[in-house]
């Protein structure tokens, strides 16, 4: 399977420059970039071999800039991420109308990505971004703050929305925050008494509602990337620039991400439930994901930093049944680092004739 992350469905809705936007004038070059990446796939695997394609939706709400600069769109004030991100005090949160309509664009750059060939989309809802902030949104008022029935309307609602319009043969996935590890009441998955503590009873009432309305995978993940602890969300050895050493060794947190999926795929053993933070697991991401998938822990296994380092990765798993050593993922955030700068991301260390100028030349920009 293919997950092709990251597409704003709104030109605001960018976190940076170069992030994908599918709309009415771009779907040709969507079509033509799927239909390249299948015959890449066929050359690759055989004429038989067909991944299966997900096109991810996003809106980055307080973390868009679109051209470059913070535009934030919130849900509500967060006392803890606000500075961090651009915002300033008396910046208004986004309103329940302008939400009713962002729903809208969902709903049209999934009809897009069906009509350019792709076999699903994902609704992303992780990481802070819009519809993860909505999840959390304890102290908003109005339609979408305050319960959980309020908490959760943008992304449920999305999902019907989606569902009417590109009937049933057309996969919805949902790429989930479990667990924010983030301060209540601005958290979500979290014990109200400790926020170091995850508290799925939400998360999971949340996927067995999304089951219920059709969606067919659900991507599971945690923390946040751009707060204090990264490590929730992507175990590594190196931070990136700017960034401390991770607060717990990379085997916690990578055991962390596996409990979560675990206990959400046991609550609905029926639903493809995908696992992540394997890529720091290096050359044992097969062993790992094979016990997950094989003691019922996870349908699926998700490789993102891997899959930079090491882009045959599922192929040699398939047909050598082990992982070169010498191309995998060492942790490095220099991919993420790359990221964050503005630029396009890749190995610096796997693939150094490419990234690693583009590393240096934008690392001493910034």
């Amino acid at each position: 399977m293919l997950w092709f992350e990251a597409t704003a469905v709104v030109p605001g809705g960018r976190a940076n420059l170069r992030q994908l936007y599918i709309n009415r004038n771009n779907v040709h070059s969507f079509k033509e970039f799927l239909a390249t990446a299948l015959r890449e796939a066929r050359d690759s695997m055989g004429a038989g071999h067909h991944p299966l394609c997900i096109l991810q939706l996003t809106h980055s709400g307080r973390y868009s800039k679109p051209y470059g600069r913070p535009q934030p769109v919130i849900a509500y004030h967060d006392p803890y991420l606000d500075a961090r991100a651009g915002v300033s005090p008396d910046q208004e949160p986004v309103t329940d109308a302008d939400l009713e309509q962002l729903q809208d664009k969902y709903v049209e750059a999934a009809l897009l990505a069906q009509e350019a060939g792709f076999d699903g989309v994902d609704i992303k809802s992780c990481y802070r971004y819009l519809l993860s902030e909505l999840l959390a949104a304890h102290t908003r008022a109005g339609r979408y703050g305050d319960d959980f029935n309020n908490r959760s309307r943008f992304l449920l609602e999305t999902v019907e929305k989606v569902r009417a319009k590109t009937g049933n043969d057309f996969i919805l996935a949902v790429r989930l925050n479990a667990y924010d590890a983030h301060p209540y009441p601005y958290g979500w998955g979290v014990d109200p008494e400790d926020y170091t503590r995850p508290d799925l009873a939400d998360p999971i009432r949340l996927v067995r509602l999304l089951k219920e309305k059709g969606v067919a995978l659900v991507s599971i993940s945690a923390g946040n990337p751009y707060y204090t602890n990264p490590e929730v969300t992507r175990p590594f050895d190196i931070p990136p620039k700017g960034a401390g050493l991770p607060a717990e060794h990379p085997l916690e947190s990578v055991a962390r991400l596996f409990k979560i999926t675990r206990e959400i795929q046991e609550a609905e053993p029926e639903l493809a439930i995908v696992g992540s933070g394997y890529s720091w697991l290096r050359q044992f991401f097969g062993h790992a994901a094979a016990a997950n998938i094989a003691r019922g822990a996870a349908t699926l296994a998700g490789a993102g930093r891997l899959a930079f380092a090491y882009p045959d990765f599922a192929r040699d798993l398939l047909t050598r049944g082990y992982l070169d050593e010498r191309r995998v993922c060492i942790a490095c955030s220099r991919c993420t680092q790359i990221m964050r700068d503005g630029g396009k991301a890749g190995c610096v260390v796997r693939d150094a004739g490419v990234y690693l100028p583009v590393y240096k030349e934008i690392s001493s920009a910034s």
